[in-house]
């Protein structure tokens, strides 16, 4: 018996004419394959001649009564019928199609706001939607969230956006005061003013500047993180800057007191970042939602 021979290892066949192919196969018939796909038995037949011509063979015996596979179509059937299938299986399973967020949701925040304020987030998030997991990564390093995999990005407001295969949200304003521990205050007394001389300073090394420190100044003791800071006050290391959010509950007890009582800067805030690119998934959708509510009822600034 001579063998049909077709250049499909060397075509390019797409999705939308095989998928005609494989259900008139498994169908044997043009009509019943056309039902189930929801087209019309004409737009059927004109994809499998597409296919045929692009393989090179004829897949398909046709007669008035019943549609048989050719050896070529049966060569191709038997090969791609799996994949086809396994394709459809993983879409269909896929957990952005449910009705209810699911999956993994990955997301990288300061420390600061990580520990202050996400947890009670998260945490609502999580029973709103059993079928997520969160996934949270603290630090001020500036991921890549395409290149590392994240669905979320939490950061200080830095002008404008460079990125453009990101989107922004911009979230609340941030409100920053000056903070000293009662122990110095009774040991140095209160400054007049910002970087005065004569006092311990103590700054957040990233934004020395936006927060209100005078050109030049050197604080006796720096570093890039808000907790670092504000833990530095406490002990009475000297006079800082602080974001409400970090300083406030240790004010209320009494471990940290405000000084220089006119002295206030209100900062752009806080920015969300996300892929920008394609349908935003339920997850991401749902959680800016909850995160976007939850600061509209927590003063930050």
């Amino acid at each position: 018996m001579r063998v049909a021979t077709y250049r499909c290892m060397n075509a390019t066949i797409e999705l939308d004419l095989l998928l005609p192919f494989v259900a008139v196969a498994e169908a044997a018939s043009f009509s019943v394959a056309a039902d189930r796909l929801g087209v019309s038995k004409g737009t059927v037949s004109r994809k499998i001649a597409r296919l045929e011509r692009r393989v090179g063979a004829e897949l398909l015996h046709r007669t008035t009564r019943r549609v048989a596979l050719s050896t070529a179509g049966a060569a191709l059937y038997e090969r791609a019928a799996p994949h086809l299938s396994a394709l459809q299986r993983a879409v269909g399973s896929l957990p952005e199609r449910e009705e209810q967020p699911s999956g993994e949701l990955r997301i990288t925040a300061p420390t600061d706001f990580g520990v202050v304020m996400l947890p009670d987030i998260v945490a609502r998030f999580t029973m709103r939607y059993p079928g997520v997991r969160v996934d949270v990564h603290l630090g001020q390093r500036a991921v890549d969230l395409v290149a590392e995999g994240f669905d979320l990005a939490i950061r200080g407001a830095g002008g404008r956006l460079r990125d453009s295969s990101l989107a922004m949200r911009r979230l609340s304003p941030v409100e920053f005061l000056a903070y000293s521990s009662p122990f110095y205050v009774a040991r140095r007394g209160a400054p007049k003013q910002i970087g005065e001389d004569g006092h311990d300073w103590i700054g957040f090394r990233p934004a020395l500047r936006q927060l209100g420190f005078p050109a030049g100044l050197r604080p006796r003791i720096a570093g890039d993180d808000f907790f670092f800071v504000r833990e530095a006050i406490r002990a009475g290391g000297g006079i800082g800057v602080l974001p409400t959010y970090v300083a406030e509950p240790l004010a209320k007890i009494g471990e940290l007191v405000r000084v220089l009582s006119g002295f206030r800067v209100q900062t752009s805030g806080l920015v969300l970042l996300y892929p920008s690119s394609g349908t935003l998934a339920r997850k991401v959708v749902a959680f800016r939602d909850l995160l976007v509510e939850t600061l509209k009822t927590r003063r930050m600034g």
